[in-house]
Formats: structure tokens, C-alpha cells, sequence
């Protein structure tokens, strides 16, 4: 993550200092929405809360922010020409990422994007409580890193556009992903280090799809829909997997009804320590 932090919008670099040096302040920015029909959106957001919402047709994006201005200053970029904007804060100086106290928690970003426009996002968490709802937007690719953060990221509704691939990065995190089957995605690749990962494939699948799932120590819980068929490709290492109800063929593990099934889901799952529970859906 560290390189990608020097070229992305939201850089929030811990700087020491007390409490009592803080200065907390507001700031807003928003752009209409003026014919464009796609937004390349980066967002970082290293300490504090998240909320991340679908906006208004009208609006292209809002941001909203309470920062501590002894150390950071807003950022916000838009590039017409290449249709990409930046948003967040900048560090006002030092170098490093480190927050230095819990006063850094309190900052508050919250962001919405237009549903009107094909969306191609790219997040980078950090020491972050995230709140993100996706659904209803046109989500055409995605791209999350998280660090120590715990993240909720659903699809409430059918995504508005075909989407090519989801990736999700996940370090000493807890990871919540809902309604996976309204993402309409065809790829999605989940990397846990350290955390818990809560994988939930519920929503209406209208293609097939593939997911890459690595979980190297943590606990990875999936929720699965009984009326897709789902075939597990398993290499793990010392890590648990409830197999009662599935059909084995080797290190493949295949769902009750799945060649009856209209929609499938292949899932390669690489697990070291720890282990990964099923849950099936209604």
C-alpha cells in the first residue's frame, strides 16, 4: 500500500502532537454532473469513519470531511480530460503514516457518487470504521485495500452496470462483503491477512462468476445461496472446512443441486490457519 499512497488523493500521515493542538474544521466540495458519462474515482482514508453512499443524477460527487487542520488539508481534483477525480486530505507536512492518537478517529469523511454514470473505484483504507453501500450504482470496477480497518461493503441493490472485476485486500482487517450476487460481477479476488472476513453471496445473479478467495491466518465465513450452484476448489493448511452436504471430487467440493442449477459460482479457496464456515441462505 505504501506506493500506492504517495499518487493517491487521501493521504492522512500521522504527525506527532497532542489533543490539545487539534483543530478540528469542516470543508465540502461537490461538482455537478456536465455530460460526463464515466468517473475514475481514488479515494485513501487512513484514520477515522467512512461513509460512502450513492449521490444524485444532478451531482458527479460530494464530499464532506471534519479534519484536524494542525495536520492535514483537503484535496480535490478533477481531471475533465481524463474523467478521473481525487478527494480526501493531504498532510500539511512530516512523512509516515501513523496515528498518533485517538483524536484521529474523529475525523469524519463522508462521499457520494453519481448512480447516473459508469464508475470505476478505487478505495484505500487504513485505521478506518467504513460504511459503503454500493448498490445502485454503476460499478464497472473496484479496487479496496484495507489495513487495521473494519469495512462493510454491500450491494442492497442490483448493480447498474456489468461489472468486470472486484478485487479486495484486506491486511489486519474485518471484512463484511453483502449481496455479492447484485455486484454482477464476473471476477472477485478477496486477500485476507490477519482478520476475520465475512463473504455474503446472497442477490440476483444474472451471470456466472469466479471467486479467487486467500485467507492466510483468520476465520473467512461464507453465506451461501442455495439455488446457486457453487463448485470449491480447496488447498488449505491446517485450516478447518465443514464438508457435510457437499459432494467431494478430490479437493473439489460441489453444492447439492448444482448441475440442476441456472447460475454458478467457482470458488477457489487457499487457506493457511485458521478456519472457514458455510452458512446457507434461505
Amino acid at each position: 500500500m505504501g506506493a500506492r499512497l504517495g499518487a493517491t488523493a487521501l493521504l492522512l500521515l500521522g504527525l506527532p502532537g497532542t489533543l490539545a493542538g487539534q483543530s478540528m474544521r469542516d470543508f465540502t466540495t461537490a461538482r455537478q454532473l456536465h455530460g460526463e458519462d464515466r468517473l475514475v474515482t481514488r479515494l485513501d482514508f487512513a484514520a477515522g469513519t467512512l461513509r460512502l453512499r450513492p449521490g444524485t443524477s444532478r451531482e458527479l460527487y460530494r464530499m464532506r470531511l471534519a479534519y484536524d487542520a494542525a495536520r492535514y488539508a483537503p484535496v480535490s481534483r478533477f481531471d475533465a480530460g481524463t474523467g478521473e477525480v481525487r478527494l480526501g486530505l493531504a498532510s500539511v507536512g512530516g512523512s509516515g503514516i501513523r496515528v498518533s492518537s485517538r483524536s484521529h478517529l474523529e475525523q469524519r469523511a463522508s462521499v457520494s457518487l453519481s448512480p447516473a454514470v459508469a464508475l470505476s473505484l478505487d478505495l484505500t483504507l487504513g485505521a478506518v470504521e467504513a460504511d459503503i453501500e454500493l448498490g445502485g450504482l454503476r460499478i464497472t470496477d473496484l479496487r479496496l485495500q484495507s489495513g487495521a480497518s473494519r469495512t462493510a461493503v454491500a450491494f442492497s441493490r442490483p448493480n447498474g452496470s456489468r461489472c468486470g472485476a472486484a478485487v479486495f485486500e484486506a491486511g489486519a482487517a474485518e471484512l463484511t462483503l453483502t449481496g455479492i450476487g447484485n455486484s454482477r460481477c464476473e471476477r472477485i479476488v478477496f486477500t485476507g491477512g490477519v482478520g476475520k472476513a465475512v463473504l455474503d453471496l446472497s442477490g440476483a445473479w444474472t451471470t456466472d462468476a469466479e471467486l479467487r478467495l486467500k485467507m492466510t491466518v483468520g476465520e473467512l465465513a461464507l453465506r451461501l445461496p442455495r439455488d446457486v450452484g457453487i463448485r470449491i476448489r480447496m488447498d488449505r493448511f491446517l485450516a478447518s472446512f465443514p464438508t457435510e452436504g457437499w459432494t467431494r471430487q478430490g479437493t473439489t467440493y460441489l453444492s447439492s443441486g448444482y448441475a440442476r442449477a441456472r447460475r454458478h459460482v467457482d470458488i477457489e479457496l487457499t487457506t493457511t490457519l485458521g478456519g472457514v464456515s458455510v452458512e446457507w441462505l434461505p
